[in-house]
């Protein structure tokens, strides 16, 4: 039998493992690695000569340390033991911000990590009326290198646009489409359902511009009605409903250290991390994948809810 308990919890992860660096860590890793504050965060708290290293203070930003010999504390108090690394995926309603605050006062991811006592926050963002999958944790290195534009970790989302896409412009896109700051890279684009006043297309692209997918719809002629990201890197958004989240599997969390590492061995060697992948092969015609019925299912959930 299974135990599918381990697979649903926070775990540490493969990437917590190894000495320490040669050289020490910076001060500021430390300072988030314990969860009390973002990397931003602790970088204010050492420049306002908030932390001490061995009881002097330190304010230069970059200062390495061990952690297994020195002494750090903020506001005078030890830190405590690094958290253990976590990893969640969000299924973003849409009208929420993804952040964890907002100025506005406007609904944030945080509102629905109900039970997680781990700092996260999110990787990247999603627009405020876009929905679907993202990732969170409190592994900072994992988050840079998963946004960094140099990695290419492609994202597939499940798009209604107005009327329907001729094959010239779903061409346009997959070629890529002159925007106000250049142009796109290529996209993966396949047709998943139309109807008479609209249609349903997978876009997959490999960059993290704002707004980029609405903007390169809005380019060729049809505005976006409804976005979804439906994957990410090796990451699914399954069958979590609007506002759920679940922890990340072991297997999961495996696939984001070997995608990242495998990225940085390909820029190491002089290989393109961007090189496109081959089209998945389909039958001539507009297609209806379970992803549209289950994206349907959980908007259908939504509104009987809101409804009783």
């Amino acid at each position: 039998m299974i135990d599918k308990t381990r697979e649903n919890t926070p775990h540490p992860s493969p990437l917590a493992s190894g000495p320490t660096p040669e050289g020490g860590v910076r001060l500021q890793k430390i300072i988030a690695g314990s969860g009390l504050a973002s990397r931003r965060k602790a970088e204010m708290l050492i420049a306002s000569g908030r932390v001490t290293v061995n009881g002097k203070i330190v304010t230069e930003l970059g200062t390495k340390v061990d952690p297994g010999r020195d002494h750090v504390k903020v506001d005078g108090k030890h830190l405590e033991g690094a958290q253990p690394f976590v990893y969640l995926v969000l299924n973003k309603p849409k009208n929420v911000m993804s952040t964890l605050d907002d100025p506005g006062g406007r609904p944030t991811v945080k509102d629905f990590l109900h039970g997680v006592s781990v700092r996260v926050f999110p990787v990247g963002r999603l627009d405020f009326d876009s929905e679907g999958l993202m990732l969170m944790t409190n592994n900072g290195d994992l988050a840079q290198a998963l946004l960094h534009p140099r990695y290419h970790v492609p994202k597939t989302y499940l798009i209604k646009v107005k009327q329907v896409l001729t094959d010239a412009q779903i061409l346009q896109l997959q070629q890529g489409v002159q925007l106000e700051d250049g142009m796109t890279s290529p996209a993966i684009v396949k047709k998943v359902k139309k109807a008479a006043q609209n249609s349903w297309l997978e876009v997959t692209i490999r960059e993290g511009r704002k707004h980029q997918v609405r903007r390169m719809l809005e380019a060729v002629g049809h505005p976006v009605i409804k976005l979804t990201r439906i994957r990410m890197g090796p990451l699914a958004l399954g069958d979590l409903g609007p506002g759920e989240f679940r922890f990340l599997t072991d297997r999961e969390a495996n696939a984001l250290r070997e995608l990242v590492e495998q990225r940085i061995e390909m820029e190491q060697t002089g290989q393109s991390p961007s090189a496109r992948p081959q089209r998945p092969k389909r039958g001539a015609g507009w297609a209806k994948p379970d992803v549209v019925r289950k994206v349907r299912r959980a908007s259908v959930k939504k509104t009987r809810g809101a409804r009783s």
